[in-house]
């Protein structure tokens, strides 16, 4: 027997398993690092978050991945060469994490990488139907085993589109199992670079779970920031709270079709991006707007998205609670319009008693476990997402 198929068998047949999380958003500010230790499977999936990191990323990793991120025209030698590029540039950076926490690779059990999205095509978003729903992550599984001398799960997201999903929120299946109660209605919000959430109804009701993408997070203010201020973004929305909000800029953002659409949906920077700002002002044909003012206005417009699509799901329900995650959790001006909206109802994920900005890392290093011990049947009752088990697995050796 290949001795990688037997370390797996005997990962699968331990009591705990040690998991290495990771996750490298749309935002391209790091690489999340997440040591879970995971314990059974299925609604009995016990996670303790063992240690956490960010790593940052130089700014040279950032130049060559928006070189082609959401870019429908790219050079497809840079395009391939990213593939084990990236895979390499993660491998180091957990190999630096392990280094600083003290551990051998030898002790990790598992990998779980969701790799860096480069390009997100639903048919929902592309509008062609002659091509199936796709997405794209590059950081290939074989390079980060072979290179950290750990077994890799990785690119989770081709076997829900394999199985009829649109690839994307994942996140319902980690939500589902780790964070269901038994007696209150939840929404798990995510403010990343596109904003999403799992709605999670109380366990005692008939009402069937689902996640689902709302509209833009952080990325259209980031890439604002970045083009006019050489800024990764707007801290502590400084810049936004000095200005006004532009109403008709409002509302011309607010028309996008998606924002309308039943859920669950999703989306990505694909749609949500400068161009789509600037084709908003050109409709407009107005003198030239303050920068803060357009901060202010696209904060606005993030807020709004998340509250119309919470509003949208809740307005039926006697009671629910949001938790959030995810970097918008760091823009007060953004939290400020939500919790004011929903007044006592939204918290911090903590209050769930996990790191809010490790709970996407931890959620694929979840998804890892169900591969190797789980099974599809645990979450059979999510809305409109395939019963399914995810990842391929790389072995070092």
């Amino acid at each position: 027997m290949n001795p990688g198929i037997a370390k797996l068998s005997q990962i699968a047949q331990k009591k705990e398993r040690l998991i290495i999380g990771l996750m490298s958003g749309t935002s391209l500010d790091g690489l999340d690092i997440a040591l879970c230790r995971i314990q059974s499977s299925g609604t009995a999936t016990q996670l303790h978050l063992e240690r956490f990191e960010t790593m940052d990323y130089r700014p040279s990793f950032r130049t060559n991945v928006r070189e082609i991120f959401a870019k429908r025209s790219i050079d497809q030698q840079t395009l391939c060469g990213l593939n084990p590029y990236i895979a390499e540039v993660h491998a180091d950076l957990i190999l630096q994490a392990l280094q600083q926490w003290g551990l051998k690779a030898a002790a990790i059990d598992l990998i779980a990488s969701h790799g860096q999205t480069v390009y997100h095509a639903p048919q929902s978003l592309t509008g062609d139907r002659a091509l199936p729903n796709s997405t794209l992550q590059l950081g290939d599984g074989d390079h980060i085993a072979v290179r950290t001398g750990i077994i890799t799960l990785s690119d989770f997201r081709q076997k829900h589109l394999a199985a009829g999903g649109e690839g994307a929120p994942l996140a319902a299946y980690g939500d589902y199992l780790l964070f269901s109660d038994p007696t209150e209605n939840r929404i798990l919000l995510n403010i990343g670079g596109i904003s999403n959430f799992t709605f999670l109804p109380a366990q005692a009701t008939t009402a069937q779970a689902y996640a689902t993408d709302l509209g833009p997070g952080n990325t259209m203010m980031n890439q604002y920031m970045e083009v006019h201020f050489q800024q990764e973004m707007d801290k502590d929305a400084a810049l936004a709270r000095q200005g006004k909000v532009i109403p008709e800029l409002l509302q011309e953002l607010q028309s996008e079709d998606f924002l309308k659409l039943d859920f669950p949906k999703t989306t990505g920077p694909e749609l949500f991006n400068l161009r789509f700002l600037e084709q908003a002002i050109q409709r407009l044909r107005t003198q030239e707007l303050a920068h803060a003012d357009i901060m202010a206005t696209l904060n606005h417009f993030a807020a709004s998205s998340i509250i119309d699509g919470i509003q949208r799901a809740t307005r039926h329900l006697d009671g629910f609670t949001v938790y959030v995650s995810g970097g918008g959790l760091h823009n007060p001006l953004l939290l400020e319009q939500i919790q004011a909206a929903f007044p006592g109802e939204v918290h911090s994920f903590t209050k769930l008693g996990l790191n809010p900005d490790a709970k996407e890392a931890c959620l694929f290093a979840v998804l890892a476990n169900e591969t190797l011990v789980g099974e599809p049947s645990s979450v059979s009752q999510i809305k409109d997402s395939p019963a399914i088990c995810m990842g391929k697995i790389s072995l070092p050796y």
